[in-house]
């Protein structure tokens, strides 16, 4: 008997073993294939790219009350694509999953107010900056938050996978440190984190100036809302992209150049935000 169950136990460590290591060489392929694969010739081939995003990021990409997918970056990248005969199809995706996503080839592109960061750079490719952006703090005036300090022992809100969540811990000294917990109440999507804002259960939501602007701009009182801007540093929305689809990069760039200059990349622009936009690409024209 002590011999069939040693026999057992090491079969069955073989088994584990050579699961894991199975699992570890898929993995490795995996990213492998994102880093080398230059997949542009099959999305030519097929005339479709597909694009990852939140579809609940006001006024990025998000989905009208009829269901109908809208948004600034929805008519962005269609405006870029349809000048080399491919049609830009969007899928929803769970936003703390994107670069998971991209590299299983579920999506080819993450292109939602995707910020570049020294982090996400490690694991995308970004294409040129095609908007500036600020993370600011969102209250209630009611509450009397006007500066960060105000937050002291409050509570603080971010998105999953955010930017802003992202640079609450980078930057502790900013909001981490004053917060109740020293820790942000996480949300899968602003929408939510808005509702939770509104009936009290946070005092405060950092969030991107843009969605920020426009959520408020919509709601029924936007004078009960305070906007704060503190000092963290200024964000940039690019495309992320595989790091092998270096060709998809420069189609990409390109085509945010011609759009900036045939004018349709300001139409687009005074369509979602009028004039108070800051774009890197129209600088200089």
């Amino acid at each position: 008997m002590k011999i069939k169950r040693l026999r057992f136990l090491v079969i069955l460590g073989l088994v584990v073993g050579l699961s894991g290591l199975l699992a570890g060489c898929a993995k490795t392929s995996v990213t492998q294939r994102a880093d080398t694969d230059d997949t542009w010739s099959s999305i030519q081939k097929k005339h479709r790219v597909v694009i990852g995003l939140d579809d609940s990021f006001v006024p990025m990409g998000f989905r009208q009350k009829s269901g109908k997918l809208v948004g600034y970056d929805i008519d962005l990248a269609k405006a870029v694509f349809k000048l080399y005969g491919v049609k830009a199809d969007f899928q929803s995706i769970d936003w703390n999953m994107n670069v998971t996503e991209l590299h299983n080839g579920t999506i080819d592109l993450i292109w939602n107010g995707f910020s570049i960061t020294p982090q996400r750079q490690k694991q995308v490719a970004f294409s040129d900056t095609y908007l500036n952006n600020d993370q600011v703090l969102v209250s209630l005036k009611k509450n009397h938050i006007t500066s960060y300090d105000d937050m002291q022992g409050k509570v603080l809100g971010a998105q999953t996978g955010s930017s802003g969540a992202n640079d609450i811990d980078t930057y502790p000294k900013l909001l981490k440190n004053r917060i109740k917990n020293h820790d942000a109440v996480t949300y899968d999507s602003f929408t939510n984190a808005f509702i939770d804002l509104n009936v009290g259960r946070i005092q405060g939501l950092l969030i991107d100036s843009t969605y920020a602007n426009y959520y408020i701009k919509h709601q029924a009182h936007p004078g009960d809302y305070q906007v704060t801007v503190g000092a963290f540093p200024k964000e940039r929305f690019a495309v992320g992209m595989r790091k092998g689809d270096v060709t998809m990069r420069r189609k990409i760039n390109a085509g945010l150049k011609r759009l900036a200059a045939n004018g349709d990349l300001k139409k687009i622009n005074e369509k979602w935000f009028g004039s108070n936009v800051d774009t890197p690409l129209l600088k200089n024209r």
